[in-house]
């Protein structure tokens, strides 16, 4: 009676191990959420507590971030692109009124982006520099993501039709959150640099803004029909 007790108890622990080792394959090879195609998440960078940069004239970049991103949402929305804000108000993504840390704001961010997966996230910036003479609008990427590259330069080519004087090339980067946290490919474009007088005029005129949205926009829709890019998650 007792080896058959034995057997039982010896049985069940089997079964259990079984049972174990399926469900933690299941976890090991489960893939990433899909990369949801024609799917675009804009995220117009800083707001609320959170100003970003503050150029010449005291323009301030929060405000033209969001200016910008809602003509690409508009323009983007009329090619049947899904988008997808961070944010459409002056507000920061954290704490009660958006005033939370910069810290947790980046994070909702990210976690916006990694939930949504969108085929592109797209963050709107504006530049800075110490030497007032550097200008132009330039893309940044993940060093370690093939993806964001081959997108960064798509966008960066597509920027010409602003200014086809422009010689800045699409830059990697392996410090910034948002490009190492995000799970697809994800670029920021910083539109000028607000510590340039003409580029801070420019990127204050609603006509400019409106050229340098098209120009986003048709970047953005160039790279989303890539194949390429369709349904891959980004090396972090």
């Amino acid at each position: 009676m007792k080896k058959k007790i034995e057997l039982v108890v010896l049985l069940f622990l089997v079964a259990g191990l079984v049972v174990l080792n399926r469900n933690l394959e299941e976890q090991v090879s489960s893939p990433k959420a899909a990369v949801r195609k024609n799917t675009v998440v804009l995220d117009a960078g800083h707001g609320g507590g959170d100003p970003g940069k503050v150029g010449v004239g005291d323009v301030v970049e929060k405000e033209i971030n969001l200016q910008i991103a809602k003509k690409v949402e508009q323009k983007l929305k009329k090619k049947k692109v899904k988008v997808i804000m961070t944010r459409e108000e002056d507000m920061m993504l954290t704490g009660e009124e958006g005033t939370g840390t910069k810290a947790a704001d980046m994070k909702e961010r990210v976690k916006i982006i990694n939930e949504q997966a969108p085929q592109l996230a797209v963050s709107i910036h504006q530049n800075s520099y110490q030497d007032a003479i550097v200008h132009g609008a330039q893309v940044f990427y993940y060093s370690n993501s093939p993806e964001g590259e081959s997108a960064a330069k798509i966008m960066q080519k597509a920027l010409l039709a602003v200014d086809a004087d422009n010689t800045r090339q699409a830059k990697a980067n392996n410090t910034y959150y948002l490009l190492k946290r995000t799970e697809v490919p994800t670029i920021i474009v910083e539109c000028g640099f607000l510590s340039n007088s003409e580029d801070a005029v420019n990127l204050c005129d609603e006509k400019y803004q409106d050229k340098i949205s098209e120009a986003i926009c048709k970047g953005i829709l160039e790279i989303i029909r890539k194949d390429s890019l369709a349904g891959n998650s980004r090396t972090s």
